[in-house]
C-alpha cells in the first residue's frame, strides 16, 4: 500500500509528446499526449522500440477492446497473438471492415488456448514463447500478472488495461491520476496490479479508460437507452438528470494502447483517457435519440433516494484527459450500428420502469 502511495503522490512533469499512427481507414491520426508525471527510471530498464517488429501477447483480444488493437498491431507488422480460452472465434470480421483486410488480419492473428488462471501452464507455455510485450486488456487481480511476469524475465513493456473506476469518490472533478484512490472499490484488484507492476521494476504503462462505447461492446451501458427508445417508452433518470459521466470510442482506445508502445516517456506511468466532453444523463438520452433516429425522448425524473428501485447504469465520474483526445464524432454514431439494425445483447426489462412510474417517484 505504502508503494502504491508513493506511485499517486508523484509530481507532475510539462514534458510533451506528439506522435502519429495508422487509424482504422489508413490515413494518419495526430495525437498530442500529454504526461503528467515523470518517475525516475530504474537503472537497466528495457526499452521496446515501436518501429521495429515485435512478439506481442495479448491477454484476452476476442471480445472488444483486444480485437480492435490486434488489427493496429497487425497493420504495424507486429506478431500479434491471442491467449484466450477459446470460447470465441479469435478472428470475426468486424462491421464495415472488407473481405480482404480481414483474410489478411486471420492470417496473420497467432493463438495461444488456455486459463489464465492456470499459472502453472502460463508459466510453462509463455516461458516456451518468449515475448516481448504484454497486451493486458483482461487482467482484474494481481495475482493473474505475476505468473506471466516471472514466466517472462527479459520482458520489454507490460501495458494493463486499468480502470477510471479506481479513484476515490469526490466532488472535486475531473479525477486526474495523482488524486486519491479508493482501496475498497470493487476495481481494487487493479490498484493491486498497478502496485505490483511497479514493485516488480518492470517496464509498464496503465491505462484508465472511463466507459466505452463502440462496435461489439458486450457491457454496451447504451443498450439501456436504445431499448427504451426502441419501445418508445419514456426514459427514468434519477434526481435532475444534470450529473456528468464522460465516454470514449473504443477505436480510440485501441489507438492509445498503441500510441504507448516503446515510448519511453510512457514507461511506469500511469494514464487516464476518455472522450474530451463530458455529458449529462439527460444528454446522454439525447445523444442516443439522435443517433438512432428516434424523436426527442421523453425523460422522466425521479428521486433516486427515496427509491430502492433501480440502479444507475453510469456512475458520476469525470477525469481529466492525459491520453489523445478521442475522435470528434457524433456520439454512438458507431457505437448504434447493432442498435440500428435491432441487436441487442440483452432481453429488455421494464420492470423497473413501471414501477418507479407507478409510484410517481418523479421530481416536480
Amino acid at each position: 500500500m505504502a508503494k502504491m502511495m508513493m506511485m499517486q503522490q508523484s509530481q507532475p512533469s510539462l514534458s510533451l509528446l506528439t506522435s502519429s499512427v495508422s487509424d482504422f481507414n489508413g490515413a494518419k491520426l495526430h495525437l498530442q499526449v500529454q504526461y503528467k508525471r515523470k518517475v525516475q527510471q530504474p537503472k537497466g530498464a528495457l526499452y521496446v522500440s515501436a518501429s521495429s517488429e515485435k512478439k506481442i501477447l495479448i491477454m484476452g483480444g476476442t471480445r472488444f477492446i483486444g480485437i480492435f488493437l490486434s488489427r493496429l498491431l497487425v497493420k504495424e507488422g507486429h506478431q500479434v497473438t491471442l491467449f484466450t480460452r477459446g470460447k470465441s472465434p479469435i478472428a470475426k470480421q468486424l462491421p464495415g471492415e472488407s473481405d480482404q483486410d480481414f483474410a489478411d488480419f486471420s492470417s496473420k492473428i497467432l493463438h495461444l488456448k488456455g486459463d489464465r488462471k492456470d499459472y502453472d501452464f502460463v508459466k510453462s507455455s509463455l516461458s516456451a514463447e518468449g515475448f516481448d510485450v504484454v497486451y493486458d486488456i483482461n487482467g482484474r487481480e494481481a495475482e493473474e500478472v505475476e505468473p506471466i511476469l516471472d514466466a517472462l524475465p527479459k520482458l520489454e513493456q507490460y501495458i494493463y488495461c486499468s480502470s477510471a473506476g479506481v479513484y476515490l469518490k469526490s466532488d472535486v472533478l475531473p479525477h486526474c491520476e495523482v488524486d486519491a484512490v479508493d482501496p475498497k472499490s470493487r476495481h481494487k484488484g487493479k490498484l493491486e496490479t498497478e502496485s505490483l507492476l511497479q514493485s516488480k521494476g518492470v517496464n509498464w504503462t496503465s491505462i484508465r479508460p472511463v466507459y466505452i462505447y463502440g462496435p461489439l461492446n458486450y457491457n454496451p451501458v447504451e443498450e439501456w437507452f436504445f431499448h427504451r427508445l426502441k419501445a418508445g417508452r419514456p426514459i427514468p433518470v434519477p434526481n435532475s438528470g444534470i450529473q456528468i459521466s464522460q465516454l470514449g470510442h473504443v477505436k480510440d482506445l485501441a489507438t492509445a494502447f498503441l500510441a504507448v508502445l516503446g515510448n519511453e516517456k510512457a514507461s511506469r506511468e500511469i494514464f487516464n483517457i476518455s472522450g474530451e466532453k463530458y455529458v449529462t444523463f439527460d444528454g446522454l438520452a439525447r445523444a442516443c435519440a439522435k443517433a438512432g433516429g428516434f424523436p426527442e425522448p421523453e425523460i422522466v425524473h425521479y428521486n433516486l433516494k427515496s427509491s430502492t428501485l433501480g440502479r444507475r447504469r453510469l456512475s458520476l465520474s469525470v477525469t481529466s484527459i492525459s491520453l489523445p483526445r478521442w475522435r470528434k464524432q457524433s456520439m454512438f454514431l458507431d457505437g448504434n450500428l447493432d442498435f440500428g439494425r435491432g441487436t441487442f445483447r440483452k432481453e429488455a426489462d421494464f420492470t423497473t420502469d413501471d414501477m418507479i412510474l407507478s409510484k410517481k417517484l418523479v421530481l416536480l
